[in-house]
């Protein structure tokens, strides 16, 4: 009776965990088969990002508003900047194409900014603000995460969702 009970309790914490990681198939994308957004991202699909005006959105696993692992993949377009924030859940970045610009701190700082260039990798710890931007060109990223995720920007002015 014990060992069944235990057998269940596993199954039914696997099944949570399943769940909580969201859609566990497998899944196969070439670049051209990524569902972006016809404009910029709303509603749910800016959990995650920055929430800037312009920029696309698409989550490739999971769902960055619920606990769990999840991947998202931002396209940023030329001449962006983004303003200091920070992010509840520990993420980890890559740059997929184009350049970006990245930086710590509480303050937009261009002069702290690292060049990023396609193959690049940094992380986004929680709770810790940074900022960034495009010049010349577009940029594509690709962010996972372990939600619940959001974005609270240092000075609330900055936040383009209230805006």
């Amino acid at each position: 009776m014990k060992k069944t009970i235990l057998v269940m309790a596993i199954a039914a914490s696997a099944a949570v965990a399943a769940a909580q990681t969201g859609d566990s198939r497998e899944k196969r994308m070439t670049p051209a088969e990524i569902p972006w957004p016809a404009g910029a991202s709303t509603g749910s699909a800016l959990v995650g990002s920055s929430g800037v005006s312009g920029i696309q959105t698409v989550t490739l696993k999971g769902d960055p508003t619920r606990a769990g692992l999840y991947t998202i993949l931002l396209r940023v377009g030329p001449n962006t900047k983004i303003q200091a924030h920070s992010h509840p859940d520990d993420r980890a970045a890559t740059v997929v194409s184009g350049d970006w610009y990245f930086g710590y701190g509480n303050a937009f700082d261009e002069k702290a900014l690292k060049f990023l260039p396609p193959g690049s990798f940094y992380t986004e710890p929680p709770g810790v603000n940074h900022f960034a931007m495009t010049k010349a060109t577009g940029v594509v990223i690709s962010i996972t995460g372990l939600g619940p995720s959001g974005t609270t920007y240092f000075d609330p002015k900055n936040d383009p969702t209230r805006k």
